[in-house]
């Protein structure tokens, strides 16, 4: 079953809605420049009293202060927004036994085809993203999925496949019996304003989430 993960939140009672929905991982926009962005000394109050697992995003952190804010966060999963190397995404695999996922802005299935052959072996799963001129994510723009299906199909790897960019209730079904991810990641499109979630719009794009196999819709 494809993992439901909540993105961009900035609310202990979105983290909390975000766990009673059953999802599996609650996302926390470090870098700056979002209206999603949260400072560092925020997100323990964020998760307090959930077990829910956390990841947190980060656009070129030099490798001490990712390594730092993994640590000090207690991250269980580190997102890499930028233009990070793969020797960055495995020294920080090495050092905390964290995830790390690559995002990927996709304009064309050559995008993800380019990104498996360089991080391939240096990260645990990539992050497909809709690209936009305007910001590196949170956009709700779209990338190709039928193109990006197609290639998928071909490529063998053993990384794990996030998609996100412009998901919501009423198409994830979509996504998830076509691309058969991994894990869906949604932000925008469970929020009633940037940074604020919807408890409802959160349960049904989980519920939906859950509604389809890899083997088609259950």
């Amino acid at each position: 079953m494809t993992a439901v993960k909540i993105c961009g939140l900035t609310r202990a009672e979105d983290v909390r809605a975000a766990e009673a929905a059953g999802a599996s991982y609650g996302g926390v926009i470090l870098a700056e420049g979002s209206p999603r962005t949260v400072a560092p000394g925020r997100v323990n109050e964020i998760f307090a009293g959930s077990s829910l697992p956390r990841v947190g995003v980060v656009v070129n952190g030099t490798t001490f202060r990712v390594i730092d804010l993994v640590e000090q966060l207690q991250l269980s999963v580190l997102q890499l927004h930028g233009d990070e190397p793969p020797n960055l995404a495995g020294a920080v695999r090495r050092r905390t036994g964290a995830e790390v996922w690559k995002a990927v802005a996709v304009r064309s299935a050559s995008d993800f085809q380019r990104a498996v052959e360089t991080y391939e072996g240096f990260v645990d799963g990539l992050l497909l993203d809709g690209w936009s001129p305007n910001a590196r994510g949170g956009t709700g723009a779209r990338f190709p999925w039928e193109e990006v299906a197609e290639v998928r199909g071909r490529l063998q790897t053993e990384l794990r496949l996030v998609v996100a960019g412009g998901l919501n209730a009423t198409n994830v079904v979509e996504i998830v019996d076509l691309l058969t991810p991994d894990v869906v990641d949604v932000s925008s499109g469970v929020e009633r304003a940037p940074g604020i979630k919807d408890e409802n719009l959160i349960r049904s794009f989980a519920e939906a989430a859950r509604s389809v196999t890899h083997n088609g819709v259950g």
